[in-house]
């Protein structure tokens, strides 16, 4: 039972030992390893810190992204808007200037007309009354004495006037 129980000089020794070891570890070694831990954690923290930092920068990107587009859409949509009605109100002025154009040239037309009429019937007055001269004066130059002389004379220059 010897083997199974140790002495108690034995026990004294590792006693020293292991508090010499605890000292020698607490003043050389632990100060070390606390100071690398606690830079490994603060490397680590701000590690977290510059990831949370990115995800919020993203996140707040990503908002100014879809604001910068909604208002992309919106200039879009205005500009197809002002655009559609620009093209409406030019083809309004086209078809209001083609409307007071054709309405002038038609009043031009019916000016021409009613000039060209009234010059053509100031013609066929003038030659009526010339016609009615000519043969005045060739019924009294022949001075007939009986209508029916003078009825077939009438009747001779209106066939003579038909084929003029």
């Amino acid at each position: 039972m010897e083997l199974l129980t140790p002495g108690t000089g034995l026990i004294i020794w590792q006693l020293i030992v292991f508090v010499l070891l605890f000292f020698l570890l607490a003043k050389l070694a632990w100060k070390p390893i606390i100071n690398s831990l606690k830079e490994r954690e603060k490397s680590i923290q701000e590690a977290l810190d510059t990831a949370e930092k990115a995800r919020m920068e993203m996140s707040r990107l990503k908002a100014d992204n879809e604001n910068l587009l909604k208002q992309a859409r919106e200039e879009r949509e205005k500009i197809l808007r002002d655009a559609r009605e620009a093209s409406n109100r030019i083809k309004d002025e086209a078809q209001a200037d083609a409307k007071k154009a054709a309405d002038r040239i038609i009043e031009e037309a019916r000016a021409a007309i009613i000039a060209e009429k009234s010059n053509a019937l100031k013609e066929v007055k003038a030659l009526v009354a010339n016609l009615s001269l000519e043969i005045a004066e060739k019924i009294l130059q022949r001075n007939l004495a009986d209508d029916k002389a003078q009825k077939s004379l009438a009747q001779e220059y209106i066939k003579d006037l038909k084929l003029n």
